[in-house]
């Protein structure tokens, strides 16, 4: 099954300010910051057409009265661990899919507690009743279908989706409803007269994968009911392939100088973290967005894996260097790691490997002061050169989606 708490962020706020409960209310990033965007709205102002994505300006044009919040993420977390503590009395089997989804693996659990479609609505009312959220479930025998059946029927719904209904609930539903159909995608098939998941299970796999690559192949499976993904618990260390960071920074950056501070702060994350993990990488990826919101990802393989800050950055720097000629501004920058292995893996040593061993045990120990005394107690001095730039924007910048596929 797939669950996932209805208008999370705005459900959350106004379970702690109880006058915005018949408001139209939309918790949205920070406008001074560049964020300002709709990251969530509860049901009324639904009503007015305010969209996930919004530009904070556009959802007030919409509706004038819009109760407008900055994001309280702490909070957030909170109530996302404690849904998934209501979970764990079902299953072992959960897997995040951000911060207010979660798929659950049920089926042994059935054999005690009853069917999926039970299990559902018990797991449904019990949220409602012991944290005061909606939540909408969907059910069905893969992934891809039960977030379908939980997108099917909005707020405080259950879906169930069989092998026997399956064409007649999913088939006709447009393709944009399929997970990973995106709006470029949405256009390629429109444009060859595919309209809905129905179209896609009835093209042929061959002609999907002209159009659209492998994910031709792949939606091609998600729309026959084939997908056999498990539901991966994030406790298996298997399913990290990469930790990252990016941002979209409070100003434009226009020179090396200050694309090399950007990256040197992203750095000090990805580092830590990768630390946290008992992990190394091999390879660094570098994403640049300008100000006309052009992309591009490039990336460059280590000859020895590490977790230091200083050789991410530089690595980072030096492809940053090679693929960009600041023709526009930078508008969002970001940094990760991947080709993961373990900390403590085999591989051959350096001739300096002995003063790298040096740097890791002290950045495991400026770790371990920073978990004390918070993150910026112990900062390079570079990150103090741009007041313009702080640092606590991206340190702070850790709530990232989940990947479907592991």
């Amino acid at each position: 099954m797939h669950c996932d708490l209805n208008n999370f962020y705005a459900s959350v706020e106004c379970l702690y300010r109880p006058e915005l409960k018949n408001k139209p209310v939309a918790v949205c990033g920070e406008s001074e910051l560049r964020h300002g965007i709709v990251l969530a709205k509860n049901q009324i102002a639904k009503l007015y057409g305010i969209q996930t994505g919004d530009v904070i300006w556009q959802a007030l044009k919409k509706c004038p009265n819009l109760v407008v919040l900055k994001p309280n993420f702490p909070l957030y977390i909170r109530f996302s661990k404690l849904a998934q503590q209501i979970y764990s009395e079902y299953t072992d089997l959960i897997e995040p899919f951000g911060i207010d989804e979660c798929w659950l693996d049920v089926t042994e659990s059935t054999k005690i507690l009853g069917s999926g479609r039970k299990i559902a609505y018990e797991i449904k009312e019990r949220v409602k009743s012991e944290l005061g959220l909606t939540l909408s479930v969907g059910v069905s025998f893969n992934k891809v279908f039960a977030k379908l059946g939980s997108d099917y029927k909005k707020p405080d719904a259950v879906t169930v989706i069989t092998k026997e209904n399956f064409k007649q609930i999913v088939w006709p539903l447009p393709t944009k409803d399929l997970l990973y159909v995106g709006s470029a995608t949405e256009k390629k098939l429109s444009s060859r007269a595919i309209y809905t998941i129905g179209d896609i299970a009835k093209s042929s796999p061959e002609y999907l994968k002209r159009i659209l690559g492998k994910w031709g192949e792949v939606l091609w499976i998600f729309a026959n009911g084939l997908d056999t993904t498990p539901v991966t618990p994030p406790l298996f260390e298997d399913n990290i392939k990469g930790i990252g960071n990016s941002i979209t920074l409070p100003r434009d950056l226009t020179s090396y100088e200050d694309a090399e501070y950007v990256i040197r702060m992203l750095s000090e994350s990805v580092a830590q973290r990768l630390r946290q993990q008992y992990l190394k990488c091999f390879t660094i990826q570098v994403w640049i967005r300008d100000s006309s919101l052009f992309a591009i990802t490039r990336q460059e393989k280590l000859q020895t894996p590490t977790f230091l800050a200083r050789e991410i950055a530089q690595k980072a720097f030096e492809i940053f260097k090679k693929n960009w000629s600041f023709k526009n501004s930078i508008r969002s920058l970001g940094v990760r790691a991947t080709d993961l292995v373990c900390a403590n893996s085999f591989y051959q040593l350096e001739f300096d490997s002995l003063k790298k061993f040096k740097l890791e045990q002290l950045e495991k120990t400026i770790d371990r002061i920073r978990k004390r005394f918070g993150h910026t107690s112990v900062l390079p001095a570079v990150l103090l050169t741009k007041p313009d730039l702080p640092c606590e924007i991206a340190l702070h910048n850790k709530i990232h989606p989940v990947a479907f596929f592991k």
